[in-house]
């Protein structure tokens, strides 16, 4: 090999090792199992993970990823032994890292690498995650949750905007049935809109929540104006509330069935609504015989804090801005319902999308 060809390779190696360090840091588990060969194997024996193929690589990093509140990785350059087209190598870090359950802590670590070339350029092999000292002192600082708005990050440092992937759909989907809701995973809104129609019967007493994914699905459309439903907003609508308020009231508590989205659903199987007024909310609570909820995949959270902070931080900011647009007024969280599970087997249906919709 001549000197150009060793140093060629040893600045696409170096490159290697800091796209891995960018990806943890991105939380870009996809990129990341890109950059092993199609055999790889990624090993952690301090934690013990030892994922095999680039698939156990995405997936177990998204399964490790979604438990920490804040992670930071800097990689140092180490050695690089080449042998025509494999390599061996080492690379040095230094983490700072807290999980949302509260271990936190910071490590020095070695990377020890078996390097190959492919048709796509240089690529793992085998990385093994050596920890060399480890201190789990309470750290003093903390990861600022910056962009108070649409692009607030959620707790698995994916924006508040982006959809969850495919294993945590599932993983929220099973939740939900675990604690007593039926969960269907669907496609995009159109399925949706679909589906609606196939659990709601003609002539249903329906009330829909205010809400922007049931508008841009067209499935509030559906309901409130096509005349196939019992239609409660319309009704509602053309009451006086000034002599009406009762009557208002009766109508939107306890519908044949209610129909909304939410704010946010968590991992472990809960529905999080917001509300200003509060006027929704019983029919959602229980006051409804039926209720389905359509969620876009951007909604879904690892836990009920960082669903209260997707609240707060994403969905509020969002919806003040319409009331500001649409009213005049601000909006405000003055009522907040969390739905742990449905003790009424049957009663509550939650289709969660694969795309984002709403906010």
């Amino acid at each position: 090999m001549n000197d150009f060809q060793a140093t060629a390779d040893r600045v696409e190696i170096e490159a290697l090792r800091g796209e891995f360090t960018d990806a943890a840091m991105m939380r870009d588990r996809p990129r990341m199992a890109s950059l092993f060969t199609a055999d790889g194997v990624l090993r952690m024996p301090n934690i013990p993970v030892e994922l095999v193929g680039r698939e156990e690589i995405r997936v177990g990093g998204e399964r490790l990823q979604a438990q920490w509140d804040f992670f930071v990785q800097t990689t140092h350059p180490g050695t690089i032994v080449l042998d025509g087209d494999t390599a061996t190598g080492r690379a040095y870090l230094q983490e700072l890292a807290r999980t949302l359950d509260g271990r936190q802590g910071l490590n020095y670590a070695v990377y020890h690498d078996r390097y190959r070339r492919t048709e796509d350029g240089w690529r793992f092999t085998e990385r093994v995650y050596e920890v060399r000292y480890l201190d789990t002192s309470p750290l003093a600082g903390t990861a600022p949750h910056a962009s108070q708005g649409p692009e607030a990050t959620s707790a698995a440092g994916a924006s508040f905007a982006d959809p969850a992937s495919a294993e945590r759909l599932e993983r929220a989907a099973a939740a939900l049935r675990a604690n007593g809701f039926a969960a269907e995973i669907l496609d995009d809104a159109a399925a949706a809109r679909a589906r609606v129609k196939d659990l709601i019967p003609e002539g249903a007493g329906v009330f829909t929540g205010a809400s922007e994914t049931l508008r841009l699905s067209g499935i509030d459309e559906d309901i409130n104006a096509s005349g196939r439903y019992d239609a409660v907003r319309p009704r509602v609508l053309a009451i006086d509330r000034g002599t009406g308020a009762d009557e208002i009231r009766k109508l939107v508590a306890c519908p044949d069935f209610v129909v909304n989205s939410v704010a946010a659903v968590t991992e472990t199987g809960s529905l999080v609504l917001a509300s200003g007024s509060g006027s929704q909310l019983p029919a959602n609570a229980g006051g409804a015989a039926h209720a389905v909820w359509i969620v876009g995949a951007q909604k879904v959270v690892p836990d009920l804090d960082t669903a209260l902070r997707r609240v707060e931080e994403h969905a509020l900011p969002l919806e003040n801005a319409r009331a500001q647009a649409v009213y005049g007024a601000p909006s405000a969280v003055n009522r907040l319902l969390v739905l742990n599970a449905e003790p009424r087997p049957g009663r509550g249906t939650v289709l969660l999308l694969r795309e984002a919709i709403g906010y």
